[in-house]
């Protein structure tokens, strides 16, 4: 792998998730799944071993995007090492992402819909809780943000 990308919420069982297998798939389907790894995390310890949340897992299934395999983890120092980007969904996330980081990784941490070119501050809204209508508005935003993650991912470094 040639390029490494973490994608973090609070709890791994929502947003990340289904921006992780969001990315996965289109990164497939351009030719680019054997050069860049995705993977996500939550910052918080809540939902570690589980699944992501069954609106979360129905509504990529709708679009063909299998996340039910995936199992929320926690955030880890080393996974600034590890990665070449951490993209968050909101401001809360990327403040918690700088207070854990070595001040070396901050430049490689951004806010995922900002790294897409969505906006500079622009935030994926937190689902969770909330209704399947929720759910399907976040992976039409996250729909979105991935196209236009693989085009930036596409170019020559």
């Amino acid at each position: 792998m040639s390029t490494r990308i973490l994608v973090v919420c609070m709890g791994n069982i929502c947003r990340s998730p289904m921006l992780e297998g969001l990315l996965r798939h289109k990164l497939g389907a351009a030719g680019l799944g054997k050069r860049i790894a995705v993977d996500s995390a939550g910052l918080g310890p809540w939902h570690v071993g589980e699944p992501p949340e069954p609106e979360a897992i129905d509504v990529c299934a709708e679009h063909g995007i299998a996340i039910d395999g995936l199992r929320a983890r926690q955030v880890t120092v080393q996974d600034f090492s590890t990665f070449d980007w951490v993209l968050c969904a909101d401001r809360q996330n990327l403040k918690l992402l700088h207070a854990m980081a070595p001040r070396a990784a901050w430049p490689r941490i951004s806010l995922a819909l900002a790294w897409a070119g969505l906006g500079a501050k622009a935030e994926v809204p937190d689902p969770y809780g909330g209704s399947e209508d929720d759910f399907r508005a976040v992976y039409r935003l996250l729909d979105k943000a991935t196209d236009r993650m693989v085009a930036r991912l596409h170019q020559p470094a």
